[in-house]
């Protein structure tokens, strides 16, 4: 488990930055228009939701369908933001293609951090166990052995090792994700909204949104480099 899900004063805010991400994405899919953006929308909540799940290690048993689904997620936004100009329901414009690329992104460094935290999950050995899975059973009765093995199996349980690489490459991008959606937010908040003031104000509530959830994703990633 991912050190950040054992520390209350961060779980409980990252979990409802990620639940208020999933609600708005899927009020967005109600509301959309196209079917395109309705299952653009419907994915991004279902994204948020299982970041959500993960942080409390619900429903582990769903753990290969999760990466399944996360990765079936980054290659549709990928087909959009390769499509050609002539797909008009799809990604359109460098703009668009940019945020579907960003996306892809998004939904592979879910699923990326599923498989690492599944990976790099050991069992917790059973005190006592004898046999040749138990190397230190037998050393139990040798002086001063008993009380180092009794501390061994305590401390023990389901511990993370972590992958430094990719979590680091993952946190820094993230990292500059949410600086960069952040500096967009400041901007359109400079702007006038006279005209188009609706379109202003989604864009406006995306950009903050996007700043949250890219900031949320480097926390997690960053827990997972100490």
């Amino acid at each position: 488990m991912i050190r950040v899900f054992n520390i209350p004063a961060l779980t409980w805010p990252l979990t409802a930055v990620l639940l208020l991400g999933g609600a708005y994405n899927l009020v967005q899919a109600v509301r959309a228009r196209h079917l395109t953006d309705r299952i653009n929308n419907t994915l991004h909540a279902l994204m948020h939701t299982l970041m959500a799940a993960m942080l409390w290690d619900l429903a582990p048993a769903t753990t290969l369908a999760q990466i399944t689904l996360l990765a079936g997620a980054a290659l549709w936004f990928t087909l959009q933001a390769v499509a050609r100009p002539q797909f008009k329901l799809l990604c359109n414009g460098t703009p668009g293609k940019l945020k579907c690329a960003y996306h892809s992104l998004t939904m592979a460094a879910a699923a990326t951090m599923i498989t690492l935290m599944t990976t790099h999950t050991t069992p917790t050995p059973e005190a006592g166990t004898a046999g040749p899975t138990n190397p230190t059973a037998g050393m139990a009765d040798m002086p001063g052995m008993h009380a180092a093995h009794h501390m061994t199996t305590t401390a023990a349980g389901p511990t993370v090792i972590p992958s430094h690489t990719p979590a680091l490459l993952l946190t820094l991008t993230f990292t500059a994700a949410a600086a960069t959606f952040l500096t967009l937010l400041l901007r359109h908040r400079r702007k006038s909204t006279t005209h188009q003031g609706t379109h202003q104000k989604t864009t406006r509530t995306d950009h903050a949104l996007e700043t949250l959830s890219a900031t949320t994703m480097a926390l997690m990633f960053a827990t997972m480099t100490a």
